[in-house]
């Protein structure tokens, strides 16, 4: 259930924004060291799973600094990020990687109807307003037979990993968040995850989107997930 501590509808897509424009300086720092490293590893995976190659045009949603953008294009694809975040945009334009960054709202992307053989997102649904329209346009950019690829966090079934997940997730990361970034962002962080539904309300989002052979890979003993699908 969501919280009234968090922020609702369009007040949490501007207070989101401004967020994410401030931790953009130490944002491949925190993931890091978040993930203990594995973040990296985890997205050059996601991207061989879906295939990504040459012939590909790939938008990856919420691209942030570009970790993604930067893997697709030495991969052989030609890329497009879009993030709302002017801040993480800059941050992805210094790296001098080759590819097309745009600014905007994955709610209303800027790009044509089946114009992308593949759609990635790393780490950013629960930022979302409305998942729903999200992932109705990740399904209307893309081509039939398009592939999708989502990171994002998950919680352990098992109830000592989930104990050892939980203070990690909401003790270390906010100390971390203070020590080397923005406290009040990575006190936001952890409890953002409320705003995912639950597992038979997700993936009927996907498939209402039109996307089928949807499936999730549990990564690091279910702290994280790897869903992938095909459009329809």
């Amino acid at each position: 259930m969501v919280t009234d501590s968090l922020p609702h509808g369009e007040e949490k897509f501007s207070a989101v924004q401004q967020m994410f424009d401030r931790i953009a300086p130490k944002y491949d720092l925190m993931n890091r060291l978040i993930t203990l490293g594995m973040d990296q590893p985890w997205r050059r995976k996601g991207l061989e799973v879906i295939g990504v190659g040459p012939g590909d045009r790939l938008l990856d949603v919420a691209c942030g600094t570009g970790d993604i953008a930067e893997m697709a294009q030495a991969r052989g694809a030609e890329v497009i990020g879009l993030d709302f975040a002017y801040e993480m945009l800059r941050g992805a334009r210094e790296r001098g990687i080759p590819a097309n960054f745009v600014q905007g709202d994955a709610g209303r992307m800027p790009l044509p109807d089946a114009s992308v053989q593949a759609v990635t997102c790393g780490f950013a649904l629960r930022n979302f307003v409305n998942l729903g329209e999200v992932l109705q346009e990740m399904g209307r950019v893309l081509t039939p037979d398009g592939r999708l690829m989502i990171l994002e966090v998950y919680e352990p079934k098992n109830p000592i990993l989930k104990a050892m997940h939980a203070f990690h997730f909401n003790k270390v990361v906010p100390f971390l968040g203070a020590l080397f970034s923005d406290e009040q962002a990575y006190a936001y962080l952890p409890r953002s995850v409320a705003y995912l539904p639950s597992d038979p309300e997700f993936f009927a989002l996907f498939d209402k989107a039109g996307f089928i052979n949807v499936q999730r890979k549990v990564l690091l003993f279910g702290a994280a997930q790897m869903i992938t699908g095909i459009k329809r």
